[in-house]
């Protein structure tokens, strides 16, 4: 659908191309007006884009591009000029077509969003990881109580027969001891 993210590009399309307009119109000292719009916490990310943009001016083959034309264009037009970088910037990775363009960089870097989905399938497996060893060690376990229930079982029912009566069976309870030694031994 077209939500926030479409609005805003309209928006700065919009503005974009009120700043062509001005710019084919008398230049007014009114254009000033853009300069101090933007909050004093986010004035060095304007200027990293800025340097960022200034690096990526020639084209490796040394030849000034069509997006270099457009930047010296909007340094002469009076306007602040990382303003009208951030609006060329953005025009770059959006398309009118309402597609984004994809550049090389964001390719080889790692978006926000992608680092956080491999950090959760990281912990994610590492949970099942621990899970499945904590129900191996439950399993073990209870095998081993299984074990030793059925043996201490065995051995009372051996220990607690009754001679016809009513006195404990020493013979079996002896047998019992002597099966006992010759396992230890």
């Amino acid at each position: 659908g077209r939500g926030f993210a479409f609005r805003r590009k309209q928006k700065i399309e919009r503005q974009y191309r009120k700043l062509l307009k001005k710019r084919r119109q008398v230049h007014s000292p009114q254009d000033d007006q853009f300069t101090d719009t933007y909050p004093e916490h986010l004035k060095h990310l304007y200027l990293a884009e800025e340097e960022k943009l200034k690096k990526r001016r020639r084209t490796p083959d040394g030849s000034v591009s069509s997006k270099e034309k457009l930047n010296k264009a909007a340094d002469g037009c009076g306007v602040c000029g990382s303003v009208c970088l951030m609006i060329i910037s953005v025009s770059r990775t959006y398309t009118f077509s309402s597609r984004p363009v994809v550049t090389q960089e964001k390719v080889k870097n790692k978006t926000s969003n992608q680092k956080a989905k491999e950090e959760y399938e990281k912990i994610k497996a590492e949970r099942a990881r621990k899970k499945e060893e904590a129900e191996k060690r439950k399993q073990q376990r209870e095998e081993a109580q299984r074990l030793y229930k059925q043996k201490k079982m065995e051995a009372y029912k051996i220990l607690s027969k009754k001679t016809k009566k009513g006195q404990p069976n020493l013979n079996l309870q002896v047998e019992f001891l002597l099966q006992k030694i010759q396992q230890n031994t």
